[in-house]
C-alpha cells in the first residue's frame, strides 16, 4: 500500500529541454557552441536583438498533465519596489511517485524523478481538464526544489511514495516548444 493523494488536481509542466538547448547554437558563427551552460546548469545568455542586453532562451518538452495535491504558500503577494510592482509566489505541489513512474517521469536506472529544478508551472486544472488556475508567465513558477518523501511505506517491499515540488517565481526568458 503506498498511499494516495488528498483532493487531487492535475499540474501542467512545462519541463526544460536541456538536451535540445545544449545541442543548439544560439549565436551562429560566433563563439558559443551550445545554448546550455553545463558549469552554471543553466541556458545561456545571447543578445539577439541588438540593443545591448542579452536575452536567455529556453526550449522546453511539450507539456505534461500529471496528478498532484496542492498545497499553497503565497501566491502573487505584492512587493512594491522603487521600480514598480514584484508579485511572490511560493506555491508546493505534491506528486506521487505511483503516477511519476505510469507518465515515464521517473528514471529507471537512477531513480530520480525527472521533474527538476527550472521547469515551470503552466497551470492546474480539477480531474475533468478543466482550467482551474492559470499561471502567468511572466513571472511564471519554477521547481526551485523537488525532494522525495515518504521512504518506507509498505511491507513486503518499502518504497517512496511522495515527491514534494516548490515552485518559486522569477524571471522568465523567451521559450518556444520543440
Amino acid at each position: 500500500m503506498r498511499g494516495r493523494l488528498i483532493f487531487p488536481f492535475l499540474a501542467e509542466l512545462r519541463r526544460l529541454d536541456t538536451a535540445a538547448m545544449a545541442a543548439g547554437d544560439p549565436d551562429g558563427p560566433g563563439p558559443l557552441a551550445s545554448g546550455f551552460d553545463l558549469d552554471f546548469k543553466e541556458p545561456v545568455l545571447v543578445d539577439r536583438d541588438g540593443d545591448g542586453v542579452a536575452e536567455r532562451e529556453r526550449v522546453e518538452l511539450p507539456p505534461i498533465r500529471v496528478p498532484c495535491q496542492v498545497e499553497p504558500k503565497v501566491f502573487e503577494d505584492l512587493r512594491l519596489l522603487a521600480s514598480g510592482d514584484s508579485p511572490r509566489s511560493d506555491l508546493s505541489l505534491v506528486f506521487h511517485f505511483r503516477d511519476l513512474e505510469r507518465l515515464g517521469l521517473v528514471d529507471a536506472a537512477t531513480g530520480d524523478a525527472l521533474i527538476r529544478p527550472n521547469d515551470r508551472l503552466a497551470g492546474l486544472y480539477d480531474l475533468g481538464g478543466l482550467l482551474v488556475q492559470a499561471i502567468r508567465t511572466p513571472p511564471g513558477l519554477f521547481v526551485t526544489q523537488a525532494q522525495p518523501r515518504g521512504f518506507g511505506l509498505g511491507r513486503g517491499r518499502p518504497h517512496r511514495n511522495l515527491l514534494l515540488v516548490t515552485f518559486e517565481a522569477r524571471q522568465l526568458a523567451p521559450t518556444r516548444v520543440e
